[in-house]
């Protein structure tokens, strides 16, 4: 004798989330935190934050543009025929630019281990930076220079 097959139902059976049927209860993480900030990004926030603590000091420093480059260029402009890497140099004003401080992320990132020894040196480049613009000693421009 011959059993009787059910029938297929017309439309598959919705898949879900997991097996038991909830989904995701809720939001990872609140709207104003981010997932996930890229290691870039984090490099930006370091130098912009030592940016903001030397401007307190020296109001001057808000009209100079600060820019992050990944390595040293190749060209005139670049540093790529010295010996050493720089972590960073000055371009002072011309050609209709504002004078410029320009730090180098992927030498920066390669000397230090932890977000706590980068954020050190990037705020020791970017002193050395600015005392060259302003023609300073740095320890003049930020009297913590040099001290862990």
């Amino acid at each position: 004798m011959d059993s009787p097959v059910p029938p297929r139902p017309a439309q598959p059976r919705l898949r879900r989330r997991d097996r038991h049927g909830r989904g995701m209860r809720g939001p990872i993480a609140p709207p104003q935190v981010p997932l996930s900030v890229s290691r870039a990004d984090a490099f930006v926030d370091l130098v912009y934050d030592s940016r903001d603590r030397l401007e307190r000091r020296w109001p001057q420093l808000s009209q100079v543009d600060f820019l992050i480059l990944d390595v040293p260029g190749s060209g005139p402009d670049g540093d790529a025929d010295t010996e050493t890497v720089p972590l960073g140099r000055v371009a002072p004003a011309a050609g209709g630019h504002r004078d410029r401080i320009v730090i180098y992320r992927r030498p920066v990132e390669i000397r230090t281990k932890s977000r706590d020894e980068r954020a050190f040196l990037v705020h020791e480049v970017v002193v050395e930076q600015v005392a060259e613009l302003l023609g300073l000693a740095p320890e003049s421009v930020d009297p913590r220079y040099g001290q862990d």
